[in-house]
Formats: structure tokens, sequence, C-alpha cells
């Protein structure tokens, strides 16, 4: 079974429809149907949560109740939760070396972890490790188009 770590800009638009929501959508029913094993380092429900809230209150593009709404499908549809603490000091390690923020080195440090590859919407991020660590860091479109 394939596994794979999601970051934040991969399950945001599983919540919120935006740019990226079909390919991620592919992606959320591919683990609601455990054709996938999914995981992200605990940060995720914050950083999903803070995307949320910015949407709402910055950006007024989304109504408090639907803000509610979107927090409540993220609840229900959570990729495994692993503690982020372990991944620490490789993800400071990594964002030393690649100088790249710590929160993004979280799901590096897992996916290394894990021998598996980190789906991300993000493409600094993508190009900032793809460079050196090849498939560990695929697109979210990659990603989707690799589903059956």
């Amino acid at each position: 079974m394939t596994r794979w770590v999601v970051d934040a800009s991969v399950v945001v638009p599983w919540v919120i429809p935006e740019r990226g929501s079909e390919a991620a959508l592919r992606i959320r029913d591919g683990y609601a149907r455990g054709r996938l094993e999914l995981m992200a380092p605990g940060l995720i429900v914050a950083e999903v949560a803070n995307a949320i809230w910015k949407k709402c209150r910055l950006r007024g593009e989304l109504t408090d109740q639907e803000a509610r709404q979107a927090l409540d499908l993220l609840e229900a549809g959570l990729p495994e939760i692993v503690p982020d603490a372990p991944l620490a000091a490789q993800a400071l390690r990594l964002a030393l070396t690649y100088r790249h923020p710590v929160y993004d080195c979280l799901y590096v440090a897992l996916a290394l972890n894990e021998r598996c590859s980190l789906v991300t919407a993000d493409e600094a991020l993508r190009k900032a490790f793809a460079p050196s660590l090849g498939r560990i860091v695929l697109s979210l479109e990659e990603a989707a188009a690799e589903l059956p």
C-alpha cells in the first residue's frame, strides 16, 4: 500500500474549496477508501486551523459557520498524526542545511523517517528539497496522477 506524508497545503484543499482541491480530494478519497496510508506531524492541525482562520477573518472568504464546518471536516478526515517532538532535531538539521523553515522540515523529516514521500502543493518546499532528495518530495499533481 502506498504511504505518504501530507502537509497542510494538501489538507487545506480537503476542507475548503480552492486551487488544487480536485487533486487533494483524490488523495483524501484514496485514504478514506483504505487505498493509501497518510500521515503528518501534529503541527498539521494548527497549520490547517490557522489557514481556516485566515480565510475567515483576514480574507473574508468564509463565514464563521463555514470555518467551523471546515474544522469539523478536518477532524473527521485527519491523516495519522505523528508526534513532532521526536522529529525536531532532524527537522532543525534539515532547516539549517536547506535554509528552509523548521515547520516545513518536520514534514520532510517524517517522510525520511518513514521512508516514504511527502506530498505538497508548496512549490518552494518541493524545489528546496527535490534536487538532493529526489522523489522524497512530490507535488500534489504528481501524487494525484499516481493514483489508480
